[in-house]
């Protein structure tokens, strides 16, 4: 794990016995965009690094997948988790895995047999988390929600069922990446906005964390871009750590292809857009020839290769998302787009992830001494 000194100390982040020397979280990115080399060059830089669990089981060879796409998933859940601890060994390494993943509940098993540390699950409610998670296993339980409403649902069901509470919170707001948890017309309505909803969340834990007899972090995601961002919402908000994902698109240990980092650089504000995806989620993506064609209203003929999201609705969808986002991730980008979050075109280079959490720890310090002197 690095041990690089700023010239200041940023609090740790810590979930449980679990204690992440940069209170950053990476964000679980797929499809492969963030497997064990991502994952591991931020918990080895003293961070959170998260791998996705979305089709990692086309990682393990296209025949298998197309063969046995449940076991090919589970497979490479657990190599990639494997992988990532060898990288980093002592780092803190989590695993995102889709409530609306048609495998959700065998991936999260599986995850936790690897040994992932945590487990964020959002795309949907996890409300039978705690049950899935094998008797005597020491992962931890994260829900990811967009409201302080849905928070407490899944605190309250989770305790009356099975007498657990979730070990840290991450409140996701409509400047994240990817698919999002919002109507389309709720993206830019004020009440929706992080720095609105993270206090809300932070509110609702409190009651749990009295029933818990132990804190509940949260963790705000969804345009946090600066080490300054980061000091707002820790000091100025109250979140004990901040989850970013587009950052870390532009680092050479992303898993990513060339093509899909260098997609980002070349992005203006202009190039990002908010699409009616097949999963029934608006997502925000970087405008490409896929999408426009998409918009067209051409169709992309294609065979499900299994029905891999509960929510698809893919009898009647005009393009295969798992196989765009898989040409997405693999450079084909005319056979693809591109997910990325609010302030994916503020990204001007490729960087290593030292580098980045760097940039965003001397940034933070910077924030906290010009806090401190006015």
């Amino acid at each position: 794990m690095s041990k690089k000194r700023w010239s200041c100390d940023p609090p740790p982040l810590k979930i449980g016995d679990l204690v992440a020397p940069v209170p950053i979280v990476q964000g679980g990115m797929g499809v492969g965009i963030s497997l064990a080399g991502l994952a591991s060059a931020v918990a080895r830089a003293g961070a959170i690094g998260v791998i996705s669990a979305a089709l990692v089981g086309v990682y393990e060879g296209e025949a298998f997948f197309l063969k046995n796409p449940t076991e090919a998933n589970i497979k490479g859940i657990k190599r990639q988790i494997t992988l990532a601890k060898e990288k980093a060994p002592g780092g803190i390494i989590g695993v995102n895995v889709m409530v609306a993943l048609t495998d959700f509940e065998p991936l999260c098993r599986a995850a936790c047999e690897a040994g992932a540390d945590i487990l964020f699950c959002g795309a949907g409610l996890p409300l039978n988390l705690p049950a899935l998670r094998p008797e005597g296993s020491p992962t931890k339980l994260a829900p990811i929600v967009s409201s302080a409403r849905a928070a407490e649902l899944i605190a309250k069901r989770w305790w009356q069922k099975y007498g657990y509470l979730p070990d840290a919170v991450v409140v996701e707001g409509p400047k994240a990446g990817g698919h999002l948890g919002f109507k389309p017309e709720k993206l830019e309505t004020p009440e929706t906005q992080l720095e609105i909803i993270t206090p809300q969340v932070i509110e609702a834990m409190k009651r749990y964390e009295d029933i818990a007899g132990r804190p509940i972090p949260v963790i705000p995601a969804g345009g946090i871009y600066t080490g300054k961002d980061i000091y707002f919402y820790l000091h100025k908000i109250g979140a004990a750590g901040v989850q970013m994902a587009t950052r870390f698109v532009a680092t050479h240990e992303c898993d990513a292809s060339l093509a899909f980092k260098e997609a980002y650089i070349k992005a203006s504000q202009r190039d990002l857009k908010i699409i009616k995806s097949p999963v029934g989620l608006p997502g925000r993506v970087i405008k490409g020839k896929f999408i426009e064609e998409v918009e067209q209203g051409k169709k992309k003929p294609y065979k499900c290769m299994y029905h891999c999201l509960k929510t698809c609705n893919y009898r009647q969808s005009p393009y295969c998302i798992a196989a765009a986002l898989i040409n997405a991730q693999k450079g084909r980008l005319e056979g693809g787009f591109v997910f990325a979050g609010a302030n994916a075109w503020r990204v001007e280079k490729i960087v290593s992830v030292q580098e980045l959490i760097d940039e965003l720890m001397e940034e933070y310090c910077q924030a906290k001494k010009e806090d401190t002197n006015s």
